[in-house]
């Protein structure tokens, strides 16, 4: 069992946290104001923006002040970041409640460092190549046509079956690089409702279809579940199409053509009927949702080939040493993490939206739920002890400018103020005129607007000037100072995406060193699974139904008097 460590120290007791508290009423007793602290300082935009080499970033649209910045900064150093941060670099064992390292940045560090990196009394950079270049390899097969179906046809499309860390993430990647795809198709299953693979498997040909099947353990109930369903359709259609016949030989051939694995649990993967040769896996160190640039990713290799997924590494690892090794006055990745906690528990504002302006992203908002909730939705501290102040913000978010037609109205007049980061690039990798009008720069006009009018506003007697009815003026009214963040990038490449991703894995970071509690471990998820194998024979089982809590009887007897 894990050895109970040191309690951190409590954030509410420190110099800085009582200092942001008066810093905050007299912000709000002065009244905030960020048109007039954008007149009162000509350098506010140069002094709030910052450079990382795909992504600008200005955070000037923020209700901070220089004073902000400063004593933000000072709960920083006194929360201990940046010896925190050296320790999770360091493959130190971090996560107190499973006794595990944190070294996903661990995933993404060159083949050149190997040796440096002893976690766990292992090489981690050389075990990390090692897999990777098994996956290069097996990708290249897959991808040239030299790895073929039980029928000797080339593969055409993947089927990437995985829940939670092992699906948001390669799917977003997917879905975001779309633009550049270059090798097989790939379709991802999650869902346990029967309803998702029906619906992925629909007009697949099994002959040139190609399944992997991911969960480290293999044991995850959705996963294993999906996997036995996607084995049964694929021996099915094959025998139905005449390429197989019912001899176990037979099928035992198919499904070690068709299926490959993301897992270290061996002896089960043979058991399903996968060549362990075929078996990618990885390590303790990294948690689920920090996985997406491991063998998790294995189906975007085939996909897009070992070139953009190299790209998307150094993106990674860009960010990653930018995190680690800027000064914190300069760190855009801390201040993001730092002001972050200042809406959450100074402004007590409970939500921060993510609003990408590209398509492309249109699964980035679902991947941050799962990475920024997962990780700091705790109301215990790393050493069991309770929380002493609110935690874990809920993240959210759509494309812009879907989102502008459906929620923004909240964020601009709603009575519940939303931080939110804007997200869009420079170049668009289908530049279209429109009537001689350039349809991405109408687009990044609304990008601009949206984050203007939040900051500034409308006055009464600017809608008034326009000959509104009296009546209707505070209607139109917008009180401005709603807090945003942009960050602008060049293009919307592996690389860029790589430093978004681990942009926000390090801001939730921030977060959760300060606030005190363990980024990586996610307890809540288990009750859950436990109870889900305790109340489903009571579908069947008088037995089992009859122990079942008064409400959870009354559902199960309704489904069993509908159930056709």
């Amino acid at each position: 069992m894990p050895t109970k460590p040191a309690a951190p120290i409590d954030v509410t007791t420190t110099a800085a946290w009582k200092a942001l508290a008066d810093h905050y009423k007299d912000l709000t007793d002065k009244g905030i104001s960020l048109k007039d602290w954008f007149e009162a300082d000509p350098d506010r935009v140069a002094k709030l923006s910052f450079d990382l080499s795909d992504l600008h970033f200005d955070l000037s649209k923020n209700l901070i002040t220089d004073e902000t910045v400063e004593l933000l900064l000072q709960l920083a150093r006194e929360m201990g970041i940046e010896e925190r941060r050296d320790a999770m670099y360091a493959g130190e064992h971090i996560n107190t409640t499973e006794d595990r390292a944190v070294f996903h940045t661990g995933l993404r560090r060159p083949a050149s460092e190997k040796g440096q990196f002893i976690v766990d009394g292992a090489d981690a950079v050389a075990d990390v190549h090692e897999v990777l270049d098994r996956m290069y390899d097996f990708a290249d097969r897959v991808r040239s046509g030299e790895w073929k179906g039980v029928t000797g046809k080339k593969i055409e499309t993947i089927v990437s079956i995985g829940i939670g860390g092992s699906d948001l993430g390669p799917v977003m990647i997917y879905e975001a690089l779309k633009a550049n795809l270059n090798g097989p198709a790939a379709r991802f299953v999650s869902n346990i409702d029967p309803n998702d693979i029906a619906e992925k498997v629909k007009g697949l040909d099994p002959e040139t279809t190609l399944i992997i099947v991911v969960s480290k353990t293999f044991t995850t109930l959705e996963t294993i579940t999906n996997a036995k369903m996607a084995r049964w359709w694929l021996l099915d259609a094959l025998r139905k199409a005449g390429a197989i016949d019912d001899s176990a030989e037979k099928e035992a051939e198919a499904i070690a053509k068709h299926f490959v694995a993301v897992s270290t649990n061996l002896e089960l993967v043979a058991d399903f009927g996968i060549d362990p040769k075929n078996a990618f896996g990885f390590w303790s160190w990294v948690g689920g949702r920090y996985s997406t640039d491991s063998a998790v990713g294995l189906a975007l290799i085939i996909s897009y080939g070992k070139e953009t997924f190299q790209q998307l590494l150094a993106g990674f690892h860009d960010m990653d040493i930018y995190f680690q090794e800027t000064p914190l006055e300069k760190n855009v990745v801390a201040l993001m993490g730092l002001i972050n906690i200042w809406y959450n528990n100074f402004f007590e504002f409970e939500t921060h939206a993510v609003l990408p302006y590209n398509q492309y992203l249109h699964r980035f908002p679902a991947y941050l739920q799962q990475l920024t909730m997962e990780s700091n939705g705790k109301s215990v501290r790393w050493d069991g002890s309770p929380v002493t102040c609110s935690t874990g913000e809920i993240f959210w978010g759509e494309p812009g400018t879907n989102g502008q037609h459906a929620f923004y109205q909240l964020i601009h007049q709603g009575t519940k103020p939303v931080p939110s980061d804007f997200i869009a690039f420079a170049n668009s990798a289908n530049p279209i005129q429109c009537e001689g009008q350039d349809v991405h720069e109408l687009f990044l006009g609304n990008f601009l607007a949206q984050t203007k009018a939040l900051a500034f506003g409308k006055t009464a007697d600017e809608v008034r000037a326009e000959g509104t009815p009296e009546w209707i003026v505070p209607a139109r009214c917008f009180e401005g100072n709603r807090p945003t963040t942009s960050i602008f990038g060049i293009e919307l490449t592996p690389h860029a995406l790589g430093e978004l991703i681990a942009l926000y894995e390090h801001i939730t970071f921030v977060e959760g060193t300060v606030w005190g509690i363990n980024s990586f471990d996610q307890w809540g998820v288990e009750l859950g699974k436990q109870l889900a194998k305790q109340i489903t024979p009571a579908f069947h089982d008088d037995d089992a139904l009859a122990g079942q809590d008064a409400s959870t009887k009354a559902l199960i007897e309704f489904y069993r008097a509908n159930r056709k």
